[in-house]
């Protein structure tokens, strides 16, 4: 309960002995909604207060730079922050060691508060310079700022934490990583292991370039990621090549094949692979090749249709090279993504209060800089207003890429919060996207998103009619005509051995550049940065 006390602070006392008439009038209770509004600035307020803790946060994530199922500093990290914090943290679930779920509360809602932590390959880079220019050379890098949405999620948490300890409020928070979403690695097995069997809400978020929140059927795809791998038999490559039977071949055919076959397939699938075994040495017949495909679409009918292509192709292709196909490894999938009309609606009423970040004059000369430095049609720097509608389901699907969040929102009523830490008109999966992710423009997206996170959160926590019409929604609308089946088969397990050897190659020398908040306000000072830096006349 209330203190008298704290009522009186919030002037609601003679408002909250007139609640029941109102409540019988069919009106809201006008007490139970000042209230709500004061908490709301309350924990606006409280993000506002750890903005240097945010910071902390964005900038020693980025600074590990990890690929997926290998964000072991990432993990770490994480983990001690939130019990540090209060929260029980449960490790390395649904088989994935650097996973985890963190618990704080108890009783309904149940509120699921998730964001993605893995990085790019390839994609190192100086934060706050407005070119190419590496950290490390060839080692991997937050080229698309996942290194941002935790911030968000926990510094939200930590506010409205803060307001139901001392309200006495009703609730269950909780915070899990998205690991090697880059790889739609694990978010199908959180669900498989049934981590979110008695969720009532999962709220997302990721980095964008705007503050907003959808509903309904999302543009892009689902898909399966499956790798193909052929056995057959060494020779002396110019002695007795008769003798060998190359598995790279097979390899070959396959992927020529496929590329003959994508005349024929719909305009929205995207398909994509790459060889990570083509044999050993030339003068070899290669034994052993393996090939890693993606196959989207925007469906679970047609990304089935299109992994039951490949699988044709492949045994054509083994047939054809005289060799054996093994048996398929799916490495990760996501189903196409649908988030839910009442909590979008909630978190969009949210970010018209919060609005967009006010940028400085040095935030806007690097985002223009980075633009033109890239050759865009467009050079007018980052967005400073809010779109005007909620963006409802996409009239018309043409394809795109994938997030895993797709499983999560066929299971609970969930949206992606998407908080504005990067620059507009950016390759995505590039050097590029990491410009901004250790500067200004993401510690203060950040707090944006977190400002919004929270009030959403203490909707769904007062206003238990919201969670109840979200699952009517869920159950009448979404899933209606479309349930939730795995792409997953039973004898998948999580590929927590991708990126090992990456890391293994680049994580020594990326150890002597990890941020120090002890001896740096700001990983931009710890890399002795002038941010901006950028080329003379650049960004005019």
């Amino acid at each position: 309960m209330v203190s008298r006390s704290t009522l009186v602070t919030l002037g609601l006392v003679g408002a909250l002995a007139a609640a029941p008439i109102a409540q019988k009038s069919g009106s809201k209770p006008a007490a139970a909604t000042a209230r709500l509004d004061a908490l709301k600035q309350q924990a606006v307020a409280d993000v506002e207060s750890r903005t240097q803790f945010s910071q902390q946060m964005v900038d020693q994530i980025f600074s590990y730079g990890e690929l997926g199922f290998q964000e072991i500093e990432t993990n770490r990290y994480l983990i001690d922050l939130l019990k540090t914090n209060g929260f029980a943290v449960q490790e390395g679930i649904a088989g994935v060691p650097t996973a985890f779920m963190a618990t704080w509360g108890s009783g309904k809602p149940v509120i699921a508060l998730g964001s993605d932590i893995d990085c790019i390959p390839q994609a190192s880079q100086k934060p706050g310079v407005a070119w190419h220019d590496p950290i490390i050379e060839g080692a991997p890098g937050h080229g698309e700022g996942h290194n941002s949405g935790q911030a968000v999620n926990i510094t939200a948490a930590l506010a409205v934490k803060k307001i139901m300890e001392r309200e006495h409020l009703s609730g269950t928070l909780r915070i899990w990583p998205g690991t090697a979403e880059e790889l739609v690695g694990t978010k199908a097995y959180f669900i498989r292991a049934g981590l979110f069997k008695d969720v009532d809400i999962a709220l997302f978020t990721h980095v964008g370039s705007e503050l907003n929140v959808s509903w309904g059927v999302r543009s892009g795809t689902g898909l399966v990621s499956v790798q193909y791998s052929f056995v057959g038999e060494t020779a002396h490559a110019a002695a007795n090549p008769w003798r060998g039977r190359s598995a790279l071949d097979a390899v070959e055919l396959m992927d020529i094949g496929w590329n003959f076959r994508r005349e024929h397939l719909r305009l929205s699938q995207r398909s994509h692979s790459v060889i990570v075994d083509g044999g050993d040495q030339p003068n070899v017949v290669p034994r052993t090749a393996s090939v890693w495909y993606y196959f989207r679409e925007t469906d679970f009918q047609h990304i089935k249709e299109l992994w039951e292509t490949g699988d044709t192709m492949a045994k054509a292709a083994a047939m054809m090279a005289g060799v054996d196909l093994q048996p398929t490894k799916v490495l990760g999938s996501a189903w196409p993504q649908h988030f839910n009309k009442v909590v979008a609606e909630t978190t969009w009423a949210n970010i018209h209060k919060v609005g967009m970040p006010q940028w400085s004059d040095e935030d806007q000369q690097l985002a223009k800089a980075l633009q033109k430095e890239l050759k865009n049609p467009k050079t007018d720097g980052l967005s400073t207003k809010i779109a005007t509608e909620l963006q409802g389901p996409v009239k018309e699907n043409n394809g795109g890429g994938s997030d895993d969040i797709g499983d999560i929102s066929w299971n609970v009523p969930t949206v992606t919060l998407n908080y504005p830490s990067n620059i507009p008109g950016l390759p995505g999966h590039n050097w590029a996207n990491a410009i901004s992710m250790a500067t200004p423009i993401a510690h203060k997206g950040v707090t944006a998103g977190a400002k919004v996170q929270a009030m959403t959160i203490l909707d769904l926590v007062m206003r238990p009619e919201l969670v109840e019409q979200a699952w009517t929604y869920f159950k009448d609308v979404q899933t209606k005509e479309t349930r939730y089946e795995p792409l997953l088969r039973p004898q998948d397990q999580p590929a927590i051995w991708l990126n090992k050897g990456i890391m293994d190659k680049y994580r020594p020398e990326m150890k002597k550049y990890y941020y120090d908040p002890s001896r740096y306000k700001t990983y931009l000072d710890q890399l002795g940065i002038k941010y901006p830096t950028v080329k003379v006349g650049s960004s005019q």
